[in-house]
Order: C-alpha cells, then structure tokens, then sequence
C-alpha cells in the first residue's frame, strides 16, 4: 500500500518489483489510476500537505479487502511525522519510523548530527539575519524545492528557518540504509524550475553515468555514519552542494523520492530492495548503463478545463481531461535515455517545451 502527495512512480515500482499496489494520494492521475489495484484520493494540498485528521481512514477504507505486505510511504510525510506513528498502529509500515523521520528532517536535529560527525553542513539560525542576500530561507520538513526561498523578506517562525546558501554544484546521492550501513544506488544532479513566487521549484533530475570514487566512498562514509546514528531504512536520498573545495551536506530524504523513476531496474527493482532493507535482509545494488533523466511540466498560467492530450511515449503523471488547474501546477512527467547525463539532459528539457505546446495552444 503506498501513501504520498504523489504515488505514482511508486506504483510503478511497485508493479515493476512484482506486488500489486494500491494508492492513496492527492492526484489520482491516469496512471496511477492504470497502475493500481485500488486508488483513493487523500485530503489535504499542495500547500497545506496531507490531511493528517483522515488518513488512518482513508487508507483503512482502501485496504479493505486486501492483506497488504506492508505501506510504503513518499513525500508528504516529513513535516507531520507523527502519521507515521498513528499508521503504523494499524498496518506494518516498511521505511523509516517517526523518531529517524524527526532527527533528521528537523534543522536543528541535522544540524547537531552533522557538527558530531564531522560532515559539513551550511549554517541555520532561527532569528532573521543581517546580511539576508547570503541565506535562504526553507520550511522545516518541506520537499520539492518550492518552500526554499531568497531571505529578502525576512520569513521566520516556528516551521521555517534560515540556512546559509552555499553556492556551488548539486549533488544528490541514491542510497539503500539497512540501519547499519548506507550503500550508494547512485549519483544525480538536478535543477530547478523557477517560478515568480518559487524561484527554487524542483525541475528535473539526471542520473550520472559516472562518478569519482574516491569521492563516492567519501560520501558513502558520511551517509553510513548518519545511518548507524539515526536508524535509517530503506530507499533514501542525500542532497550535497559542491563549492569547489568540498561537499556540504544539505539535507536528507528519509523516503524514496524523485529520482525513483530513472534509477528503478528491471533486473534488481528498487522497491524489492527497499523492503529488503527495511527488514534486513542482504541487498543488492543495480548495475547500469547510460543515463536517464526526468523533468516536470508545469503550466505557466491557470487553466480552466485541462484539455484531452494525445500523450506520446516516455510520459507520465498525466492530468485528467477536464481538471482546472492553477498557474505553477503540474502537467506531467518527461523522461529520457542517453548514453550520456548531458545528451538526457538536453532531451528531456527539450521534450518539456515539445510537450507544453499542447496546453499552451488550447488557450491562445
């Protein structure tokens, strides 16, 4: 059973490791509607996350029938980590626990851990600073890049904080925890999609065809150090910034996330792994060739009654016909395979402005 804002690139996971998925998240898009056994569409929003006073029902209502193995839970989870506990009172959940979800999701948590470990880590503080052009300011537990902010208005409180901005190149690494140890799956870089109020809106990964080892195995140390502290489990990420002269831990994604799409096997599927790992067991770690890469469409402007689309191969995460949709939502998902990140790269951006022409037409 799999519980997310959005689940389906766990569905398909799921599908392709050989389980049955059903789905509770907040758009029922086609294919995930195609990919499950079940779906339901949570309560809750973008901006206000999932409603956390239903969810014990909902799932409740769509496992109904069914003996799941086990929820598998993606994004929506780190800002109200105690859903997790009240989950997990009724169905065995197969990720990280609300305790490891809070050490390191909250700011001040990762950021002791990191000055114990000896990991760099950019600066946080909670009181609004003097020189704002050098700091950023994030909400606690927010994922996708939208809740990442310039500190040019002086945004604080309870749920948000300020990280100083570390200029440089992203890195984020793939990695299987099985409490122990943190076992590298592999590397990406992503970038953003700006928007006027979210200039650090996620864009898109590529997965990297290479990458040093000496600084692989540097990495690897880090995340197995945060494991062995923290009891992470399962499929998780790692953000870093280099800035030349060495890495900076950014933050942790204690859940599989958006690079699940272009790193998922068909000859070691991820979600197998993922379970493996929660419970245990030995794990194995895909080999592959080439890179792949994923971007997300969103519309520039509202949109009354989504158009139907003729949607053509290597898309996903498609909108209903007939959906109103708001300036800066979603539209879909565009892959690509190359034998290089930057020729998957290159393809998938381009197939994002091919694609955007079907909405963009119907409202001339």
């Amino acid at each position: 059973m799999i519980v997310a804002i959005s689940g389906r690139s766990l569905a398909a996971a799921a599908k392709q490791a050989g389980f049955r998925p059903l789905v509770a998240d907040l758009f029922n898009d086609a294919d995930t509607l195609a990919l499950a056994d079940r779906a339901v569409k949570l309560s809750g929003s973008l901006e206000a996350g999932i409603d956390e006073d239903q969810i014990v029902e909902t799932l409740t209502d769509l496992a109904r029938g069914y003996a799941p193995t086990a929820v598998v839970f993606g994004s929506g989870f780190e800002r109200k980590p105690e859903m997790i506990d009240a989950i997990s009172k009724i169905f065995p959940v197969a990720g990280n626990n609300a305790k490891t979800i809070r050490l390191v999701k909250d700011p001040s948590s990762l950021s002791r851990l990191c000055s114990d470990l000896k990991i760099p880590h950019p600066d946080i503080r909670f009181d609004v600073p003097d020189n704002q052009q050098e700091w950023l300011t994030k909400l606690a537990g927010g994922a996708g890049g939208s809740h990442v902010k310039p500190a040019n208005g002086g945004a604080s409180g309870h749920e948000r904080y300020f990280q100083r901005f570390i200029p440089g190149k992203n890195l984020s690494a793939l990695f299987l925890a099985d409490r122990h140890q943190a076992h590298i799956v592999g590397f990406s870089r992503q970038w953003s999609s700006p928007s006027r109020h979210a200039p650090f809106r996620y864009g898109g990964a590529v997965r990297l065809r290479r990458y040093s080892r000496t600084k692989s195995v540097l990495i690897g140390d880090w995340l197995t150090a945060l494991t062995r502290r923290t009891g992470l489990a399962g499929l998780c990420s790692a953000d870093f910034i280099d800035d030349g002269c060495g890495f900076h831990l950014i933050e942790i994604n204690p859940r599989p996330g958006a690079t699940l799409d272009i790193f998922d096997s068909k000859e070691t599927p991820l979600l197998r792994e993922h379970l493996r790992a929660v419970m245990g067991h030995r794990i194995s770690v895909p080999a592959y060739r080439g890179s792949a890469a994923s971007a997300i469409a969103y519309t520039a402007r509202a949109i009354s009654a989504f158009p139907h689309v003729a949607w053509p191969a290597m898309t996903a995460d498609h909108q209903m016909p007939g959906t109103a949709l708001a300036a800066g939502d979603p539209v879909c998902t565009a892959f690509a395979t190359a034998d290089s990140a930057i020729a998957a790269m290159r393809a998938v951006k381009s197939r994002v402005k091919e694609l955007a022409v079907h909405w963009r037409e119907e409202f001339r």
